[in-house]
């Protein structure tokens, strides 16, 4: 399928997908005219792209396991069989934690200053 294809399967602007494929996440067939070719496997990967950015997941991780991913009944999931997905997924769930950590605190601290700016 050509890349007008692949955006009407998933709703994904091309830019998108070219910006995908950049990333090491879909890997098309580049064809003698310099079209990409993608196969139906690629909707399934966008699919699963999209659902691990929603998670927070940064392109450069989902690119380690995205492989191990696949589509069951439209929701991807990660099979038993890629144990290294677990590790990763937990390293950015402590990554994310701390981050909202950090934005409590300032939160806080932004709270402090309006009420005192505030008297």
């Amino acid at each position: 399928m050509r890349i007008g294809d692949l955006v009407q399967a998933t709703g994904v602007n091309r830019r998108l997908l070219r910006y995908y494929e950049e990333q090491g996440l879909l890997h098309p067939v580049r064809l003698a005219n310099g079209y990409r070719e993608y196969a139906e496997s690629d909707v399934v990967a966008v699919r699963a792209i999209r659902t691990l950015l929603a998670a927070g997941l940064p392109t450069a991780v989902i690119a380690r396991f995205l492989h191990c991913v696949h589509d069951d009944q439209d929701e991807p999931v990660v099979p038993q069989a890629c144990p290294t997905v677990i590790s990763h997924l937990r390293q950015e769930r402590a990554r994310i934690t701390e981050t909202i950590s950090r934005l409590e605190t300032s939160q806080r601290e932004l709270d402090a200053l309006l009420e005192a700016a505030l008297r």
